[in-house]
C-alpha cells in the first residue's frame, strides 16, 4: 500500500500473519521463493522458529521508505526495533539475531498505524512524534540513548559531549558503541551524533542515510 513517498506495508488481517505470510504479502513472489528467503533469514523453518524460544511475542512488519527497506517490531510495551537497510532479508536476519528467543508474528491491520508513524518519522525526522518505545539495553546504553533523545531536530552533538552528559567524560568509545548498538533507528536519533569537529564518524544504517536524515532536519543540504 504505497503512499506518495513510495513506502508500503504488508497486507494483513485481524488474525495476524506469520513471518512467511508477511514476506509473501510484501511481494517476495512464489511460495518456494518466500520459504527460501525465510529459511535463509531465520536459519530454521518458520514452524520451528515459532514453536521455540521464549513466550514473548513481537509483532513485526516489512516496508519501504524513500531511504530503503525497514523492519519494525513491537512488544506489548512499544516499538522494540526499527531497522533500516537495503535488503529486507538482511534486516529480518538482524531482527532474529537481536531477539533470538522471541516469537515473531506479522503485524495485523491494527499495526498499520504504528508502521505509518514510523515511516512518517523517517520521511520527516524534524517533526515531533510520540511513538511508544520499548527501549532495551544496559544501564549505560540507556543513559546514552536518553541523552540522544534530548537532542532536538536540526541540532547535532559530539560523542565527547554525550560522554560528559552521562557522567563518564572519558568513555567516548563506549558512547560510540552504544550509538552503534541502538536498535531504534531515528526514534533514538543517533544520526545527530558527530565528531567534535562536526564530521561524521559512522552510522549503523549507513552514512548516506545519516546525511539524508540530517538534511531533512535542516542541518545540512540533503
Amino acid at each position: 500500500m504505497p503512499n506518495r513517498s513510495g513506502w508500503r506495508w504488508p497486507a494483513a488481517s485481524s488474525r495476524g500473519r506469520t513471518i512467511t505470510e508477511t514476506l509473501h504479502e510484501s511481494g517476495y513472489g512464489s511460495s518456494g521463493r518466500f520459504y527460501a528467503i525465510t529459511n535463509k533469514s531465520l536459519g530454521m523453518t518458520p514452524s520451528h522458529f515459532k514453536d521455540g524460544g521464549s513466550k514473548e511475542t513481537l509483532h513485526f512488519a516489512v516496508g519501504d521508505t524513500s531511504l530503503g527497506a525497514i523492519v519494525v517490531a513491537s512488544s506489548a510495551k512499544g516499538i522494540a526495533a526499527i531497522l533500516m537497510g537495503d535488503d529486507a532479508e538482511a534486516l529480518l536476519r538482524d531482527l532474529q539475531d537481536r531477539f533470538p528467543k522471541a516469537i515473531l508474528v506479522g503485524g495485523n491491520a491494527d499495526y498499520e498505524r504504528t508502521i505509518a508513524q514510523v515511516v512518517g518519522l523517517i520521511e520527516a525526522p524534524n517533526l515531533t512524534t510520540n511513538l511508544p518505545l520499548d527501549i532495551r539495553g544496559t544501564v549505560f546504553q540507556r543513559r546514552v540513548w536518553h541523552a540522544l533523545q534530548s537532542v532536538l531536530a536540526g541540532e547535532t552533538i559530539s560523542y565527547d559531549e554525550i560522554a560528559r552528559r552521562v557522567g563518564h567524560p572519558r568513555a567516548i568509545g563506549a558512547v560510540a558503541s552504544a550509538c552503534a548498538s541502538n536498535p531504534l533507528a531515528v526514534a533514538i536519533p543517533c544520526q545527530r551524533v558527530v565528531r567534535h569537529d562536526g564530521t561524521f564518524f559512522g552510522y549503523t544504517w549507513g552514512l548516506e542515510r545519516k546525511s539524508a536524515l540530517l538534511g531533512r532536519e535542516g542541518k545540512i543540504a540533503d
